[in-house]
């Protein structure tokens, strides 16, 4: 059932964006990009493996790699093919504060669509998948929501995960105590220290600063998800033909077959990958050699879900 309605979700996005591609339009935020010949991107310094600053200071990571190919269509849309890209890092709600401000044109992250956002600003076609789940020490004695009562919850705060942990708790009469933090690896050293129980976020996340930690051995996944989390990129409202060059992009990522190798540089390992990514290509193109991708996309998702079942509390 979740396959065939994200089939209709990405169906939708591909309808809306054939749409605005029948309607020509005049583009502020295209208009601003050239004049500047620059372009302002938020993104999160800590959220691997979307978006992290590597060794030399930039940025890398899955969103990023979309970004950039995203960043060369606009610029070919522009007249610009060597676009200046000033990256800004920030959280959540300082990088869609960015957005529809107009500090930033784009946001490249692990930021999920919800109907409330869409009043301050619009998104791409979606991106990935995730669901919010909970990070513990190893061997504690919470193998399910319900098992957070009397606990102490660390979670990043203005998050959807905030949101709907709280919401969560409430409607399930569950008495534990949300403390909201500023910083993702505050949450695992608190998890370290002793300080928190778990630590709430989007689960191909939690295992990449799991990865990271000092003895990921001595941390785990727990089964129960809190959420369903549609990633998307965040941009400009009431701008359709910007968000159309945006669209383009994407989609050329999908049906050339691109996403194959940026997918398995940064999730092929660390995260819980579906196959979700492959019904999108399949969605935004009608090309015969598209099946074939799915399939090899199917692939590449069962070899990451062998490897992750090496990493203790991985539960498929």
């Amino acid at each position: 059932m979740i396959k065939n309605f994200l089939a209709a979700l990405f169906a939708v996005a591909s309808l809306a964006a054939g749409s605005a591609a029948a309607q020509p339009t005049t583009s502020p935020t295209l208009g601003n990009i050239k004049a500047a010949k620059a372009i302002h991107v938020a993104y999160p310094a800590d959220s691997l493996p979307f978006s992290v600053n590597g060794p030399n200071g930039a940025p890398v990571g899955y969103s990023i790699d979309l970004c950039k190919r995203v960043i060369a269509q606009i610029g070919r849309a522009v007249g610009e093919p060597e676009l200046k890209v000033n990256w800004i890092p920030g959280s959540v709600a300082e990088r869609l504060q960015m957005v529809a401000s107009g500090r930033a044109e784009l946001e490249c992250a692990n930021t999920t669509q919800t109907q409330s956002r869409l009043a301050n600003v619009d998104f791409s076609n979606l991106i990935f998948v995730d669901g919010g789940g909970l990070l513990v020490v190893a061997g504690a004695p919470i193998n399910q929501v319900s098992d957070l009562a009397g606990k102490r919850v660390a979670v990043l705060k203005g998050t959807t995960t905030e949101q709907r942990l709280n919401d969560m708790l409430r409607v399930r009469l569950i008495n534990a105590t949300v403390v909201p933090i500023a910083d993702a690896n505050q949450g695992v050293a608190m998890l370290e220290s002793g300080a928190a129980d778990a630590y709430a976020g989007d689960k191909v996340k939690l295992v990449g600063l799991a990865v990271q930690s000092k003895d990921p051995s001595k941390l785990a996944l727990v089964a129960e998800e809190l959420s369903f989390e549609p990633y998307a990129l965040a941009m400009p409202r009431n701008d359709s033909a910007f968000r159309l060059e945006v669209n383009k992009a994407l989609t050329q990522v999908y049906v050339g077959g691109d996403i194959e190798r940026i997918f398995g540089q940064w999730l092929g390992k660390l995260g819980r990958p579906s196959p979700l990514l492959a019904a999108a290509a399949a969605l935004w193109s009608e090309d015969s050699h598209v099946a074939a991708m799915r399939e090899r996309l199917r692939a590449r998702f069962d070899l990451a879900d062998r490897h992750l079942r090496g990493y203790p509390g991985y539960v498929r």
